[in-house]
């Protein structure tokens, strides 16, 4: 490629992009990691992928900074640039790989989330006519354009139960087979189907990833490089701008998980603390004063933190500023080694991607709540409620929603940017009644479908008795809250269960004199005697016999504005 100053093309020299043509490449960004994540969905063999869709695709710069994601899962997105910043350092600028070469990492503490998120990598290389030089890699011929990645929830990769997320798993090694980054081989992939219960999924699952990040590197290889930069920096600039709107100043917010496991020693609530601190067109994040990691499962890595933290502030700062890195570029996130935010190894971390992550964004959006009053929801049900359940050779895994807090604004719209052209309208800061908090919906860091009760039944022994709103769940409030979710799941043969949940203490909280959500709640039925029912705690692994019933009733949302 030519350089600066020899008469060649020099892409630092090319003029911007129209607001028009900026558009175009945006599009083109995200329609491809859209289409990587319909080509993985349509392949997998696992109902969890095909059908609830826990999943998630990306593009990411030759630097691995995000380039665009598709509209999946939110706590999968945030954290996913740490796996492609893992395998950026086990292989630099691409050194190594070739063509067609993918890597797979799943180890929570190489960039992973928790053992079950499997990251499948693509390196994305274009010709080049000095293999060796700026852009080259040398030994394979060609230059390192860009990154691809998919991550999905893999049903089973081994460990002490079913499902891979044992509730009183204390460490790293009960939560099944992990792997920093390597390249994805068949030697790698029968040892994660010799350790998972269900090997046919696995190899089905990492097969159609792999085929995803086929489609996004033939994709990503038809967008001029030159312009990644623009889209980095017009993301940064929108989200300064946006910013640069919050007053100055430090706000403190603090709320608790309700425990770390099942056992005596795990049941004492853990704090998250933030303190949010804007300065300009920047903010800080500062977990300070965050309990330490427990001896249990609830736990996050530090990924995990910086997700939930980037998800709230995009939720409340304008929902049309664009999916990339350049957004992150005015954020500091401040999470203390040895934290509940940001676990060391060997702890157990299977719940802090799906649990910890939730209260992380509860927390951020409570602080944002305090520096910019009426422009952020009351607290949605803030978990997911993991249902995982299996035997030798099958493995059902489901998060179940709940209530979402109730709005102080329109449905369809959210956050300080409509929440300012609400009041310059108005003439006021106050938004009226605002709207209530939909109901029976997956909230913050999921954004998974449920898994259809015909596809559920037909895959799994399992069959759904009753699903229905929880009436009276919501909390009170001039917008309420929605209502969570009442489900009975009867086993029809010997199963082992796991339950992950939270919000079975603490309630989800409301806003602006709104009332909180009702707690969940989560119950056996030896038998589908309602008479023997027996109340379960919120997290636990126990064993079923055939016709047994799992009871959950799920969090209502939080109130927003007084009743």
């Amino acid at each position: 490629m030519s350089g600066p100053g020899d008469g060649g093309f020099d892409p630092r020299l090319e003029p911007l992009l129209d607001p028009a043509g900026l558009q175009v490449v945006l599009a083109r960004l995200a329609g491809a990691a859209e289409e990587m994540s319909a080509v993985l969905r349509r392949s997998a063999y696992s109902p969890n992928i095909k059908e609830r869709a826990d999943c998630s695709a990306a593009l990411f710069t030759a630097a691995g900074e995000l380039l665009a994601q598709a509209e999946n899962i939110p706590v999968h997105l945030g954290a996913m640039p740490a796996s492609v910043a893992a395998v950026l350092a086990a292989f630099p600028g691409g050194a190594g790989l070739g063509p067609g070469d993918q890597v797979v990492v799943n180890d929570p503490f190489a960039g992973g989330t928790h053992t079950n998120d499997i990251t499948v990598v693509a390196p994305a290389f274009a010709p080049a006519l000095d293999p060796g030089g700026p852009g080259g890699t040398a030994g394979n011929g060609a230059g390192l354009v860009g990154w691809v990645a998919t991550r999905a929830h893999h049903a089973d990769v081994g460990g002490t139960a079913p499902g891979s997320m044992p509730a009183g798993a204390r460490h790293i090694d009960e939560e099944g087979w992990r792997t920093g980054p390597v390249v994805l081989t068949d030697a790698v992939v029968d040892a994660l189907c010799t350790a998972s219960r269900t090997p046919g999924e696995r190899r089905g699952d990492l097969a159609a990833q792999e085929g995803a990040n086929r489609v996004g590197v033939e994709r990503l290889l038809a967008v001029d490089p030159s312009r990644f930069a623009e889209v980095l920096d017009y993301g940064e600039r929108r989200a300064r701008a946006d910013l640069a709107g919050l007053p100055d100043g430090a706000w403190r917010f603090a709320d608790v998980l309700d425990s770390s496991g099942p056992d005596p020693d795990q049941r004492e609530p853990t704090s998250i603390v933030v303190e949010l601190r804007v300065h300009g067109d920047h903010v800080t994040f500062d977990f300070t004063g965050t309990g330490p990691q427990g001896d249990g499962n609830v736990n996050a890595v530090e990924a995990v933190t910086v997700s939930s933290v980037a998800y709230a502030l995009r939720t409340v700062l304008d929902p049309t500023l664009p999916a990339n890195g350049g957004v992150l570029r005015a954020l500091t996130v401040v999470a203390p080694p040895g934290t509940v935010v940001h676990a060391l190894p060997p702890a157990a971390v299977g719940a802090g991607n799906v649990e910890v992550s939730q209260r992380v964004a509860d927390v951020c959006l409570g602080a944002l709540a305090l520096a910019v009053p009426n422009r952020v929801a009351a607290a949605s049900q803030g978990t997911m409620n993991n249902v995982v359940l299996g035997g030798d050779d099958w493995v059902y895994y489901e998060t179940i929603g709940g209530g979402q807090g109730g709005r102080p604004f329109a449905p369809g719209m959210s956050g300080i940017h409509t929440a300012m052209t609400n009041t310059r309208k108005a003439g006021t800061d106050q938004l009226g009644p605002g709207t209530p908090g939909m109901s029976g919906v997956h909230t913050c860091m999921t954004n998974t479908k449920n898994t259809p009760i015909e596809a559920l039944e037909r895959a799994f022994p399992l069959r759904v008795l009753r699903q229905r709103l929880r009436r009276g769940s919501g909390g009170a409030g001039s917008a309420p809250g929605g209502e969570g979710i009442e489900r009975d799941l009867q086993a029809l043969t010997d199963a082992t269960v796991s339950l992950i949940t939270e919000r079975r203490v603490s309630q989800p909280w409301g806003l602006a004199g709104g009332e909180p959500g009702a707690v969940g709640e989560n119950w056996l039925l030896p038998g589908g005697d309602e008479s023997r029912a027996e109340r379960l705690p919120d997290k636990c692994t126990i064993q079923l016999k055939a016709g047994d019933v799992l009871r959950m009733l799920t969090p209502g949302g939080g109130g927003w504005g007084r009743p």
